[in-house]
């Protein structure tokens, strides 16, 4: 999906637009620890693909509300599930399923090697070439995941690779969603398009986890209850909402380059909720992965 570019916008629109971009970053940071908490009580395909369709269907009256329309022209449908497939579908499960060996932290500071692997990826699809600055911060992240994984001695990194798998193989599914969205753009408004690749892309999740898991919402307490109203209207609709406001105000770089608050606000938040660890091994891993990261923007 291409995004505004906005080459100089005015003071309150670019005060408002970074208002609203610290509000996406803070709902979708949070919301790691309280996944993370919700999965002792329901398991994640369903956690996460039953409160993804409802939010996806809040979506949908939002974009109604605004006066986006929901139709979908026929020769876009191919590649809209595609795109919904890989950036929800995938991200979804893949997330969901590594937090039951992962930490919040963790999860979260994986999560932050997206626009490397986009990068990566947009050279053989885009033609965008790989420059030596986008090189080098590939190896800064991937140091700094390396930091995170071996921390606690290869016993423990080990134990804890299927989760790491998921969480790289979510984000790298991502990436490859966002670069083909540039290759073969989706002509739509854009909480129309957020409403649509959400319900497509959480459709299957939910109908596995209901048949593969068998949730039951007497399992739910009222932790459970709230963690899924949160997740549903904060992280999967209220953030979206945010998001796009964002873009509209801000250039694209700025608005990518600010995402970086996701990470830090979901290790301190696992930190504060979950009473996770937040040492130098955390801190080394956050740190190192970021600069990575920032690299790959900047550059």
């Amino acid at each position: 999906m291409s995004t505004p570019d906005h080459s100089g916008p005015n003071p309150r629109a670019a005060s408002l637009g970074i208002a609203f971009l610290i509000a996406a970053s803070f709902g979708w940071g949070i919301n790691f620890p309280i996944m993370k908490n919700l999965l002792t009580e329901w398991p994640p395909l369903s956690a996460r693909g039953l409160a993804g369709l409802v939010g996806a269907i809040a979506l949908a009256v939002i974009a109604l509300f605004r006066g986006q329309s929901l139709h979908v022209p026929r020769k876009m449908w191919l590649r809209l599930w595609l795109v919904s497939l890989l950036t929800m579908a995938a991200w979804t499960a893949s997330m969901g399923v590594a937090l039951l060996w992962l930490s919040g932290s963790e999860a979260a500071i994986l999560s932050i090697s997206l626009p490397v692997w986009a990068s990566l990826l947009a050279w053989p699809i885009l033609g965008e070439r790989i420059s030596v600055m986008r090189a080098v911060s590939l190896a800064v992240a991937l140091i700094g995941i390396a930091i995170l994984i071996g921390g606690n001695g290869f016993a423990a990194g080990f134990e804890k690779w299927p989760g790491i798998a998921f969480a790289l193989f979510g984000a790298m599914a991502v990436a490859l969603g966002t670069v083909l969205t540039k290759h073969f753009p989706l002509a739509m408004p854009p909480i129309a398009l957020a409403a649509w690749q959400l319900w497509l892309g959480c459709l299957p999740v939910a109908l596995a986890g209901l048949l593969l898991e068998h949730p039951h919402v007497a399992a739910l307490s009222s932790i459970g209850w709230a963690s899924m109203v949160y997740m549903t209207l904060i992280q999967f609709c209220l953030s979206y909402v945010c998001w796009f406001a964002a873009l509209e105000r801000l250039p694209a770089t700025t608005a990518s380059i600010g995402t970086l608050l996701v990470p830090v606000v979901g290790v301190l938040a696992s930190a504060a909720i979950l009473r996770e660890p937040l040492g130098i091994r955390e801190i080394g891993a956050l740190a190192v992965t970021l600069g990575g990261v920032a690299v790959a923007l900047r550059s």
